[in-house]
């Protein structure tokens, strides 16, 4: 069976080898692909199916925005260490992503990762980078926002990533709450927003609390509605107070500029992916009974 261009680059893409060593394997098993990728895992060149099962919970979060302001992305990349996080390499693929996003415009994470960039597939250079690493790395999620509206953002380290789209005021202002959003993590814009089944569960809650104290009812009901008020205050944008000068409150703040926040974004590194432990004298003697 002849080895052609397309069978190493399918052979490379699917284990992170070097190109010259997939052209090696499948001309020792004569071209089957499934027999060299087994080939390269025996010689241990398929780093990158390996590195997969391990979890990515470090990384960055990167924002880009174009010329005008109206458009901008809001894109997270893992890897499985902070010192990889900082690497060059790494950070160079994911400016490359959020670049690519920006200029190109995917609609899901399935298109990203089959674009191209120089004649390579996103996910490729992710498999290349994984072998040249030695670490798990994830395109995780990205979002691309178009507006004609306000747009503002704030990135505090590249570990949190915040994005708040306003209608009226200024950017210096949608910049001040996209700070407000990194340092806050409101859920809500406003009261308007809260569902209200997760208004009535947590009523029920407080009520049932509060009857455990011995209250009576009329009692019960107005310490309900306190309770209720302070715990969504504190994650709704609108009630929190403001940031820079807490003395004032974002809903104040805003209705003083004719301002209002129609959404925003906050992505941090990490946020959801479950961390496994590790025993690292299990993981050794398992590679040993290999």
């Amino acid at each position: 069976m002849p080895i052609t261009a397309a069978l190493v680059k399918q052979l490379r893409e699917r284990t992170g080898a070097g190109m010259m060593d997939c052209k090696r394997a499948l001309t020792e098993v004569g071209g089957d692909l499934d027999q060299a990728a087994e080939f390269l895992r025996k010689a241990g060149q398929a780093k990158a199916d390996r590195k997969a099962a391990r979890v990515a919970h470090q990384g960055v979060v990167l924002l880009r925005e174009d010329a005008g302001g109206n458009r901008c992305v809001v894109l997270e990349v893992n890897c499985e260490t902070d010192f990889v996080a900082k690497d060059g390499n790494f950070v160079n693929f994911a400016e490359s992503l959020a670049d690519l996003v920006l200029g190109r415009s995917p609609a899901d994470m399935e298109e990203l990762l089959a674009m191209e960039i120089d004649g390579e597939s996103v996910e490729a250079m992710r498999r290349q980078l994984v072998a040249k690493i030695g670490e798990n790395i994830s395109v995780r999620r990205f979002e691309l926002v178009s507006s004609s509206e306000v747009l503002g953002t704030y990135s505090h380290h590249g570990r949190i990533g915040t994005l708040v789209e306003m209608q009226g005021g200024t950017v210096e202002l949608a910049r001040d709450l996209a700070m407000q959003v990194a340092a806050m993590s409101p859920s809500y814009v406003s009261w308007d927003d809260i569902p209200e089944a997760v208004l009535a569960g947590e009523r029920e809650i407080l009520a049932a609390q509060a009857e455990k104290e011995g209250k009576p009812p009329h009692i019960v009901t107005r310490m309900v509605e306190g309770r209720l008020r302070k715990q969504f205050d504190a994650v709704t944008l609108d009630s929190q107070a403001f940031v820079k000068d807490p003395d004032k409150r974002v809903g104040d703040l805003l209705a003083k500029n004719g301002a209002s926040v129609l959404r925003f974004l906050r992505y941090e590194v990490g946020e959801g992916i479950e961390k496994r432990e590790v025993d690292f004298v299990k993981e050794v003697r398992e590679q040993a009974s290999r």
